[in-house]
């Protein structure tokens, strides 16, 4: 994968962790809703947006979360290639055998490593993150009550300058989906903050599509492959039916001439 231009931010999504309560807090509001190629019964992910948003992810987000429900290898399913598997894996150091000497050592990651947090252990990834640790991305698509449509909502909800009559917290910024409408994390999207390998324009609103597909396939990594078992087993009993209906008008011709 060839190298990006992209500015880390710390801390991407962790709001998703912390806002859960914020349409418990405004029930009446629901988030826009998306047009999603994976939605519906006979939806599929786009592969294109998935390879993006794991760039996304891999260059932003994975700087506080892991998806330790999903190994290097689990991204052959968005349609990397076995070396580019191996490499990214390669250049995420995993704990080793202790030395000799009984000490800890790190070894280069292999494609059979899970996604895993940056930080050790919750309790350090709570220290250094304001006393909160920042959730695994694996499942939050599928666990969270607004699904992709709040997700993406969230990321573009970031309003600079805030409205007129928000009140002013420092070190708080104003997003319409956030819980009290005000977050400690700044905006963790940007436009241009990451180059697309396929020249697609990286705005705000672009990331964050591609971002939250790649989260909804994170969570449900086999959709593509139910729907097309799906399309393929309608395909046959839409045969069978026909064969059947064209098998009664036979018989029924039969008898009505005898």
């Amino acid at each position: 994968m060839p190298p990006h231009i992209y500015r880390p931010v710390a801390g991407l999504l962790i709001a998703l962790g912390l806002s859960g309560a914020a349409l418990a807090n405004e029930p009446d509001k629901a988030p826009p809703h998306q047009a999603w190629s994976f939605e519906g019964p006979l939806g599929q992910y786009d592969q294109s947006s998935l390879q993006r948003g794991f760039i996304v992810f891999q260059h932003v987000c994975s700087t506080c979360h892991g998806m330790r429900n999903l190994t290097y290898a689990d991204l052959a399913g968005i349609g990397l290639t076995q070396q580019q598997i191996a490499e990214t894996a390669k250049t995420k150091p995993q704990p080793g055998a202790p030395d000799a000497t009984g000490q800890p050592t790190m070894r280069p990651g292999l494609p059979d490593d899970h996604l895993n947090s940056p930080f050790p252990n919750d309790a350090a990834a709570a220290a250094m993150m304001g006393g909160i640790a920042p959730p695994d991305q694996s499942r939050l698509a599928m666990t969270h009550p607004g699904g992709p449509d709040w997700l993406y909502a969230f990321l573009t909800g970031y309003r600079m300058p805030p409205p007129a009559d928000a009140p002013v917290v420092p070190g708080k910024f104003y997003n319409d989906w956030a819980a009290g409408h005000m977050i400690g994390m700044p905006p963790p999207l940007m436009n241009g903050m990451i180059q697309y390998p396929d020249g697609t324009p990286a705005t705000v609103e672009q990331q964050a599509r591609d971002i939250t597909t790649f989260l909804v396939w994170a969570s449900d990594p086999h959709r593509n492959e139910r729907h097309s078992i799906g399309k393929a087993v309608m395909a046959y009993l839409i045969v069978l039916l026909a064969l059947a209906i064209a098998w009664k008008r036979k018989i029924w011709k039969r008898l009505k001439t005898q």
